[in-house]
Order: structure tokens, then sequence, then C-alpha cells
């Protein structure tokens, strides 16, 4: 029996595969066609495994194992396997037939496919002159026929390892496009936080407004500890979208509804005319961003800023309304990443943190550390709003000094988060007491005396003391000093005598 392919090794292959494009396209667009490429490999892959044992079970029975194939749960095209595009990776149109071969997978699996590949060209001129183009698809094909880069079920260690890889892939695209890497992926650790902090139920409704390619989605998912929830997201770029729904296949969450549009101006998760409702809403939503649509929002339709309007230059309070304004009533949980400015900016937004206050929904403000995130070296907070809250009292935790230094980015270890998690829990089981210089549990008076500020430093005091002077002894200290200073200088008045100087 083969050995079979482990997690490492396939990480190693696929990240080799992206010497093809280095140094010719930003790594905020070769992630396209690299991830693409991994997504039609494993479904050629799965599909030839597939024939395979179908073969086997009819005895090389050709018709009923075509009819056998059609049950599955992707189809793939004679014209769309890998297999046939590596045969044809010589070809001078190649990028053409690559085309060709997406279009008609996507429609052999409209239900499924429909839209995935339409902003994916690999004829495109990005990739370079037709000769250079042919030169680079050609590699990038051969990096992907490798023999050791078996994707099917059989050969892998185990049935995570393709999600896991594509999630590996993401990461570090993320990390390579520094700015535009904080527009697609959110920090596994901040994600796995979030996730912990939530603690969906099975059965729970999930959504992600801002989905980018699906990881936090995901890792939210996996904490449920079984298969019984129900993914929804919608996310405003094409290309990203696209990866989102694949990064969904690749980890079996098939039946995630992954909407394209922008979800302020045109929210696509409705429930007739209304807008869905959700136990858990998860974002890493853009940071501040401008032109959202303020100016149409008093208008809108679902009535979500009833509130009042953020400003037009800062959308953070605006992201936040539409996941609040999608919870069920009841019992709904929000969890969401935003800029510390949230907590404390004043005109729209201040009347709007103090509705949510005195609506007694928010739960918890958690300071995290500072070049956590892609693109962007200022700390952030998490801000937990939760609908079936228990009491009227916000825990403030700061955690900001709480994180493992990197060369390029900082990053939460495991106790870190565990830290958070715990000191969440215990606040709330009932237990009402400050942790010094990390954590508060503020009434609600001493948050309206406050102005609804929620700077975190008001809340948690991290001011360290001075240790305490000794006067007298520095006194004796100098004393000592001021004396061997004399004894010094009489010796080099000695020496420079000797020199004649």
């Amino acid at each position: 029996m083969a050995t079979k392919i482990s997690q490492a090794e396939i990480n190693n292959m696929v990240w080799k595969a992206c010497d093809t494009f280095r140094g010719v396209i930003d790594p905020s667009q070769y992630k396209d066609y690299i991830l693409t490429m991994l997504f039609i490999k494993y479904l050629s892959d799965v599909w030839k495994d597939k024939r395979e044992d179908y073969m086997k079970k009819y005895n090389n029975d050709k018709e009923r194992t075509e009819r056998a194939l059609n049950h599955e749960r992707f189809l793939v095209p004679a014209h769309s396997t890998f297999d046939y595009l590596f045969e044809k990776r010589n070809d001078n149109n190649v990028g053409e037939l690559i085309n060709i071969a997406l279009n008609d997978l996507e429609e052999a699996n409209r239900s499924k496919l429909e839209g995935v590949f339409r902003n994916i060209d690999f004829n495109s001129n990005n990739l370079g002159p037709v000769k250079e183009r042919n030169v680079r698809l050609k590699n990038l094909l051969s990096d992907f026929a490798n023999d050791k880069l078996d994707l099917r079920p059989s050969h892998l260690d185990n049935h995570d390892i393709i999600g896991n890889a594509y999630e590996f892939l993401i990461a570090n695209f993320a990390s390579d496009a520094g700015k535009k890497g904080g527009e697609f992926y959110t920090p596994k650790e901040v994600a796995q936080l979030l996730a912990k902090l939530l603690q969906p139920k099975p059965g729970a409704r999930i959504s992600d407004p801002t989905s980018g390619s699906g990881s936090l989605l995901i890792r939210v998912a996996h904490e449920v500890g079984n298969d019984n929830f129900s993914l929804y997201g919608q996310e405003n770029n094409g290309s990203t979208w696209a990866l989102c729904r694949m990064n969904m296949f690749l980890h079996e969450m098939d039946k995630a509804d992954i909407e394209w549009g922008d979800t302020l101006n045109n929210p696509k998760l409705l429930e007739g005319d209304q807008l869905m409702k959700f136990d858990i809403v998860v974002a890493n939503p853009p940071f501040s961003l401008d032109k959202w649509g303020a100016e149409i929002a008093s208008a809108d339709k679902y009535n979500r800023f009833w509130r009042g309007v953020p400003p037009k230059s800062k959308a953070d309070y605006a992201f936040i309304t539409h996941m609040v304004e999608t919870t069920y009533e009841t019992h709904g949980k929000v969890g969401v990443v935003v800029p510390h400015g949230v907590l404390f900016r004043g005109s729209s937004e201040g009347r709007i943190r103090q509705q949510f206050i005195e609506e007694n929904l928010l739960e918890a403000v958690i300071g995290l550390p500072s070049n956590l995130f892609f693109g962007t070296g200022i700390p952030a907070a998490i801000l937990i709003f939760n609908r079936g809250k228990q009491t009227k009292d916000v825990l403030f935790i700061d955690a900001s000094k709480d994180f493992e230094a990197g060369k390029n980015q900082n990053r939460l270890r495991e106790k870190d988060i565990q830290r958070i998690v715990d000191t969440y829990n215990a606040f709330r089981k009932g237990s009402r007491e400050d942790i010094p210089k990390y954590a508060h549990v503020a009434k609600p008076d001493e948050i309206k005396e406050n102005d609804f500020n929620l700077n975190i430093p008001r809340y948690v005091d991290t001011f360290e003391e001075e240790p305490e002077v000794n006067i007298a002894q520095v006194q004796k200290e100098i004393v000592v000093l001021e004396t061997e200073l004399k004894t010094v200088q009489s010796q080099m008045d000695k020496y420079l005598k000797e020199l004649g100087v």
C-alpha cells in the first residue's frame, strides 16, 4: 500500500507551485490561479478514484459506471479533468483550454458552482504575453502533476488535509499580500478566539456578513463539535467570494450559502422580504470603510439603522448594526473585530454606542495586541453582543500585552486565547471579580458616568507604578560615588604629570 501523503508534504508541494508566479503578479492576484488549480486537481483525483471504484464494482461495465458517476457529489467532464489539461500543457492555447474546462465544470455543476470561476481568467494578459503565459501555465500544471501530489481520499493522511492545505495557502497569500491580505483572511488565532467566545451550539445558524475567504466562518463551525449547523455568508469581492465557495467545498461544507454582493447596501441573506436571522453572527469587517452608502442608509428597506446612521467615512457601526439586527431577538450572539476608535468616537457613533449599551446588548469588550492583522499594525478589539444576556454588567478585558512577538506580525498563543476565554466564561457564570491589570466588570452606572465611552483604560487600570525610591540610600550611594570619583581624578592627575602633560 502506498504511503499516504501528510499535511506537511502537501503544504510544501502546493506552496512550491507558487514559484511559477512570484515576481510576475501580486500575491493577492496569483492566489486565484493557485487555489483554483488545487480545486481542479482535487475534484479530478476524487472523480478518478470514484471511476476506478465503480469499474471494479461493476466488472468494468462502462455504462453502469457512468450512470453511477452521475450521482456523485460533483460531475467532472472529461476535458475538465486535470489529467486532460496536463496532456494539453504544451498547446499554444493552454490558457483558453483551462478557461473552457472551468466553464464546462461550472455548467455541469450549476447548483453548486454557478459563477465561481467567472472572475478567474487563465488566458489573461496579467500572466504576461502569450509565450510567457504559456510557459507559466505549463509550469503550474507540471507542479500539480507531481506523482506525490495524489489527492485521492485513499491516499491522504486524513479527510481534512485538502481543506487544511487550502487554508495554509490562503494564510500565506494573506501574509505576502500585506494590506490586501487583511481583506480576505482573519488570522487563525483570532478566528479560534472568536469561535471559543461565541460557543455555537449544535443546530446553530451561523453567519459572516463579510465572509472573505471563509476561514473565520469555518473555524466557528468547527467549534460546534459535529456537523449539525448551517453556514451563511456574503462577500463583496467577486474573486474572494469564489475562493470562499471553493473553501467550503474543500471542507465538505457543500450546503453553505455564500452570497456575492454588498452586505450594507444589498443584503442577500433573506427569508421572504425580511433579513434572515441567525444564532451566531461573526465578522472581521474592513476597518473604517469609507463611502459605504451612508447617504441612502436612512431609507434602508430593512430599517437596520434606526439607532442612527454612522458617518459616511466610517462603516464600523454600520456593520455592527447589521450584525445585531440579523440575530435572533431572544438569544442571538455577535462577535465582531473592530478598531479601537469604535469604543470612543463621538457624534453619531457615540449615540449608536449609547443605544446599544442602554438596550443591554453589549456583553464584553476585549482589547487585543497590536500587529495581529495583515496590513495594519494598529491594535483592535473584539465586541461581544448577546441578545440573551443575563446581567446588565459589561466585561472589559485588556489582553494587549499577551502575545508572541513575530518578525512581521504578532500572534496570540494558546495560553493567551485560553486566558481570555476562561475570563469570559467565568463572567458568564456569574463571577464579578476583577483581575488586576487584566479584567474589570463594569456596572451600567460606571459606563454612564464615562459618557458611554468604552475605551478600555477607563475600566482596566494597567498603570505600572514606579518602584519606591529610598532617598537616604540613594544619598549614601552618591557620597560613595563622589569619593571614588575624586580618587580616580587624583590618580589621573598623577599620570598626566608623569607624562609631562
